[in-house]
């Protein structure tokens, strides 16, 4: 029997994500609202797959992937997004996750997801493989592609209105750390301050208004 650990900050999702799965004939053994204690709770429950939600309060999904992993390289983990851009699912494969699906996937797709991770086989929804493609292709690409792995999860959370103390406190990183590198995302994506970068957050469809 697959076990699960479910990651997501809404109890009526998880409740649901937990009925299905057990039609399935999987077992979730544990559930956590935000990536800070699915970290805490991954090493007493070793799932054979973790279904983490990519956007939640405190530590977001794409950090909570890396934290796993670094502390079990052979964490099995898929991830799930309302987001319909490109850089997400990017980010969060080259993070080291094996599957991405968008939340409009239909029930039974979820599951053959989860069954492909459990086997350690990558998974990704059609539209979201779709649209990965077509922007190599045309070479359509964001211009946070210009951002490091760090400064990607400090621009998203400045982005959704979170403070430099707020985000040292979720990553784990000091306020001057933050600052440099808030310095660094201004001049990169040539903005002056937190609205433009929510707006360009909005416009290329990393975060929902």
């Amino acid at each position: 029997m697959t076990r699960v650990l479910l990651v997501d900050d809404h109890a009526l999702v998880r409740m649901g994500f937990r009925m299905l799965l057990a039609d399935a004939g999987m077992e979730v053994v544990g559930e956590a609202g935000d990536g800070e204690q699915a970290c805490q709770l991954y090493a007493s429950v070793r799932p054979d797959v973790v279904l983490m939600d990519l956007s939640m309060p405190g530590m977001g999904g794409l950090e909570a992937v890396r934290r796993l992993l670094a502390q079990d390289a052979r964490a099995r983990i898929l991830v799930l997004s309302a987001h319909e851009d490109t850089a997400h699912p990017q980010r969060v494969l080259r993070a080291g996750a094996l599957g991405y699906l968008a939340k409009r996937v239909a029930p039974d797709e979820l599951v053959a997801a989860v069954r492909a991770v459990a086997q350690g086989r990558r998974h990704v929804d059609a539209r979201t493989a779709q649209a990965l493609a077509l922007a190599q292709l045309e070479g359509d690409a964001s211009p946070v592609e210009l951002l490091s792995e760090r400064e990607f999860a400090v621009f998203i959370q400045l982005a959704r209105g979170r403070s430099v103390a707020q985000i040292a406190s979720d990553l784990k990183l000091s306020p001057s750390t933050v600052g440099t590198h808030l310095y660094h995302v201004k001049q990169k994506l040539n903005a002056s301050n937190q609205s433009e970068l929510t707006l360009v957050a909005l416009r290329w469809g990393l975060i929902q208004a």
